[in-house]
C-alpha cells in the first residue's frame, strides 16, 4: 500500500493561509466590540462594556498569535 506524501507549503503559502485565519479574528472582535457598544447605548453600561472586553481579548488573542507564529520583531 502507498502511503500518502504530504505536501508542504512554502512560506509564502504559509503566511497567506494564517492571514486568512487571523482575518476572521479580527472581524470576529471588531464586531463583537461593536455589539457592545450597541448595548451600552441600549440596554446597560456593564454589559456593553463587558462585551467590549470580551472583543479586546480577542483581538489580544489575534496579536499573541502572529507574534507567537511569526516572531515579529518589536
Amino acid at each position: 500500500m502507498r502511503s500518502k506524501m504530504k505536501r508542504r507549503l512554502s512560506e509564502a503559502h504559509e503566511f497567506e493561509i494564517m492571514k486568512l485565519v487571523l482575518d476572521k479574528f479580527l472581524w470576529l472582535g471588531f464586531g463583537i466590540m461593536a455589539y457592545g457598544m450597541y448595548q451600552m447605548f441600549n440596554d446597560s453600561l456593564q454589559i456593553g462594556l463587558s462585551w467590549i472586553v470580551a472583543g479586546a481579548i480577542i483581538l489580544f488573542l489575534f496579536t499573541w498569535i502572529i507574534v507567537k507564529e511569526y516572531e515579529v520583531i518589536r
